[in-house]
């Protein structure tokens, strides 16, 4: 799990180095995702990737994690093959999101600002960035937990896409305006002419009541999609206390921040951050720990927050 996400990181580091071309990057994470078809690792793309990204990064883990790739195949060669053909299939998929964004979003700045045209579109960025990882990791716990053994893999790993859209849907409404002004509007054009609104209009602040059809209308696919997160949760063995809130605490978190985002009065303005604050974290954190990950009582915060947002 730990290997995967430091792959995933990496990738999603090769993406983001805005200070190299757009078509290099491209390129650049078309080399990474092609080390993890069958065949070995192909080390001299490994160091070209090293050798044309590490001079741009800024921060320093990321510095040191692409330092470091080399030595994250290596443990990779050690895996056994099952653990091996899961990352590869992540891997193959994952990426697919980062090259949505690179090649449907040509511009990174809100004079280039492009949407989404169609629904599907939204759904599919959706699962290429969240969702396969909830089909993984369902996967990579099936293989693993002896006290999963049991578990029909297909129909839980579609329920954990359905966890996976359902955080990432949260990270799209609460960062709409900072998007906005980096060329990205993920709401597709059709929900916005509902409204009768362009992505345009949005960087008005003045159009954010118009906008609110369309925000409501996200935040509750959203919910739809964490409601499933949480029958998911549920479905785990309650001596899975780990495994338990290590989905508890996401979903309810991104409750807690869809509730902020419902209630914000100028959401469309990029200056205003939305999230959970430190307090609220805490809050979850130890009322989940200190009960065990008890269904009962995650379950009755759960379902008092849904009654907040929808």
């Amino acid at each position: 799990m730990g290997l995967a996400y430091l792959f995933a990181r990496a990738a999603d580091t090769i993406a983001d180095t805005d200070l190299i071309s757009r078509e290099q990057r491209l390129n650049y994470l078309n080399q990474f995702r092609a080390q993890f078809t069958t065949g070995p690792v192909q080390r001299r793309d490994v160091q070209t990737i090293q050798s044309a990204l590490l001079p741009h990064q800024s921060d320093s883990a990321e510095r040191v994690l692409l330092q470091r790739l080399e030595e994250c195949f290596r443990l990779f060669d050690t895996f056994d093959p099952g653990d091996q053909e899961r990352i590869r299939w992540l891997m193959g998929v994952l990426p697919d999101g980062m090259a949505m964004d690179l090649t449907h979003f040509h511009r990174e700045s809100a004079q280039g600002l492009t949407a989404f045209q169609t629904l599907d579109e939204l759904d599919r960025y959706t699962y290429y960035v969240a969702g396969c990882v909830g089909e993984f990791w369902t996967r990579m716990v099936c293989a693993h937990c002896p006290s999963m053994a049991s578990w029909d893999v297909k129909q839980m790993s579609a329920i954990g896409v359905r966890f996976g859209k359902g955080l990432q849907l949260t990270n799209i409404v609460k960062d709409i305006a900072r998007d906005l002004h980096r060329g990205r509007c993920y709401v597709p054009e059709p929900l916005l002419r509902e409204a009768g609104l362009t992505p345009a209009d949005l960087l008005n602040r003045e159009n954010r009541l118009k906008f609110r059809p369309v925000l409501n209308r996200l935040i509750k696919l959203a919910m739809e999609h964490l409601d499933q997160g949480w029958m998911y949760t549920m479905a785990l063995p309650r001596f899975e206390i780990r495994q338990r809130l290590a989905c508890m605490w996401p979903i309810l978190l991104a409750g807690e921040t869809l509730k902020r985002v419902a209630a914000a009065p100028d959401l469309l303005d990029p200056a205003v951050n939305i999230k959970a604050p430190r307090s609220v974290v805490y809050r979850v954190l130890a009322l989940t720990t200190f009960t065990g990950a008890c269904g009962y009582v995650g379950t009755a915060y759960w379902g008092r927050l849904r009654k907040q947002i929808v």
